[in-house]
């Protein structure tokens, strides 16, 4: 039983030994789940000291004191001389799909499905451009539409120095 409790304590030891360490770039709400409209546990400042757990798409979880939560990844810094489970610091995550809300709905941060190898070999497809030309609405049927909705025009000038 001792020699159980002993691998265990050290195996716990490597573990936080290992850890990813990373600072706040700017000030940053950690959230409570990975998602922009998820409670907001507290305001790290900038330059706060945190623990990488893990990632998820563009979303980092960080243990900041006795409290963990999640912060955007653009949030963080790693800190040099720490293990890295990813030589790209993360940035790899923003061509997944983030969940942003409590109703499930996704959205993409970045080119998905898409290799690199894919974008450099791509070419122009003329048919695809006049297949999506089918969607354009006219200004009579974004006046109609206007009018189901009962909106009304209105006038927005330029600032200044913005005329064309």
């Amino acid at each position: 039983m001792k020699g159980l409790i002993a691998v265990w304590l050290t195996l716990g030891f490597i573990a936080s030994a290992v850890a990813e360490e990373a600072i706040t770039l700017r000030s940053t709400e950690l959230k409570a789940k990975p998602y922009s409209d998820a409670e907001t546990l507290l305001t790290l400042p900038e330059r706060s000291k945190v623990e990488v757990l893990q990632r998820r798409a563009s979303w980092t979880q960080v243990k900041s004191g006795k409290t963990s939560g999640w912060v955007k990844m653009l949030s963080l810094q790693l800190v040099r001389g720490t293990t890295q489970r990813r030589a790209d610091n993360g940035l790899r995550s923003l061509f997944n799909v983030a969940q942003t809300g409590r109703g499930g709905s996704t959205v993409t941060t970045g080119v998905r499905g898409l290799s690199e190898e894919d974008l450099k070999n791509a070419k122009p497809n003329p048919q695809a451009l006049e297949d999506a030309q089918a969607f354009v609405a006219t200004k009579a049927d974004a006046k109609r539409f206007a009018m189901q909705g009962k909106l009304k025009a209105q006038q927005v000038d330029y600032l200044p120095g913005g005329e064309r």
